[in-house]
């Protein structure tokens, strides 16, 4: 953009110049940022997504199996009570 102001056409220049100098700066951030997030998450020894699916397997087999064994508690406990109420 070509005025007859020099002035205006310096200024236009610095503000072109800015404007390309953040858009580096910002990508620039985000590479940093993004590696910094990524030491923080390997120092926090998270689990990988199979091992929590696995660990996620086993808690809802672990249930089943405790509601099983409440099922056959109550069974049994429904037995005795009602031996003890015969009276043998």
């Amino acid at each position: 953009m070509q005025t007859r102001n020099p002035i205006l056409d310096d200024l236009a220049k610095m503000a072109s110049g800015a404007a390309s100098a953040f858009g580096g700066l910002r990508g620039e951030i985000e590479t940093r940022v993004h590696e910094q997030l990524a030491k923080i998450l390997d120092g926090m020894q998270l689990p990988s997504r199979e091992e929590f699916e696995v660990v996620k397997a086993m808690a809802a087999k672990a249930r089943e199996e405790n509601e099983d064994l409440r099922t056959k508690l109550a069974e049994l406990e429904a037995r005795l009570a009602h031996m003890a109420g015969d009276g043998r």
